[in-house]
């Protein structure tokens, strides 16, 4: 599998508006394991910049093997903060 950085994402582009709204905490990269109507098809991957709430149902879909988080990073007033790959930290 090729690295994930290396392929075009669906959901938000890195410029997306999203990034830039107030309420914005979050971005994270991951593949979709199972089909979901709030995620997608098996094998996608997608970046998408999430609220708190956003982000902790993310986790929620991966603790039930949804989806798989390669990367995340805190987002602040825009500014993507503390990129990191693997295992993502609990808020």
């Amino acid at each position: 599998m090729r690295d994930i950085s290396a392929r075009e994402l669906k959901g938000h582009k890195i410029l997306a508006v999203e990034r830039f709204w107030d309420n914005t905490r979050w971005m994270i990269e991951f593949s979709v394991l199972r089909p979901s109507t709030a995620y997608g098809s098996p094998g996608e991957e997608m970046r998408l910049f999430l609220t708190e709430d956003g982000y902790q149902a993310a986790l929620q879909s991966q603790q039930c093997r949804e989806i798989k988080i390669k990367r995340y990073a805190r987002v602040i007033e825009g500014h993507i903060l503390d990129f990191k790959p693997g295992k993502r930290r609990r808020s």
